[in-house]
């Protein structure tokens, strides 16, 4: 299944250089490549959009599944009203939740994190360059596990 499975990460605040048409092209390149499975962690920004592009996807007739990894049971408990209606649609037309039955502690994140790439065999990125991020994490630990990366973000990186 790991071969067939392309997980996302990405920064929760979206640069003026991210185009949904990009992260659609990505998407429909790893359809041609075979990936059947998309894996996302539910979170705000870069994961909701993706999310949602799979969805998209899907309903156009593409045969794939989105699977989510959620971090903890009340990762959405501080959002807007409006950003928890869009988690719980996708919540409700994802074809996997794993969603465990804790709450948020110092280290579930990445856990979701690892989890996602863990699964993967490709990574469909959103990551800046900064050093102190979840998604900087994800992103290092994707190269380590060598997946093969797409980063969407054209923004200069400042290692």
């Amino acid at each position: 299944m790991r071969e067939t499975t392309c997980c996302f990460t990405g920064h929760r605040i979206l640069g003026d250089d991210f185009k949904k048409e990009n992260l659609r092209k990505a998407i429909q390149d790893m359809i041609d490549k075979g990936v059947t499975i998309f894996v996302a962690g539910g979170a705000l920004g870069f994961d909701t959009e993706a999310a949602l592009e799979v969805l998209r996807a899907r309903k156009k007739g593409a045969k794939i599944q989105l699977h989510l990894y959620i971090p903890c049971k009340n990762q959405a408990e501080k959002w807007s009203f409006y950003q928890k209606w869009i988690w719980k649609k996708i919540l409700k037309s994802a074809d996997y939740v794993d969603m465990p039955d804790y709450d948020y502690y110092n280290g579930c994140m990445k856990v979701r994190n690892y989890k996602l790439v863990d699964a993967s065999a490709y990574c469909i990125a959103y990551f800046d360059g900064s050093i102190k991020s979840g998604t900087g994490q994800t992103f290092r630990y994707a190269q380590r596990s060598g997946l093969e990366i797409v980063n969407l973000c054209t923004v200069p990186w400042e290692n």
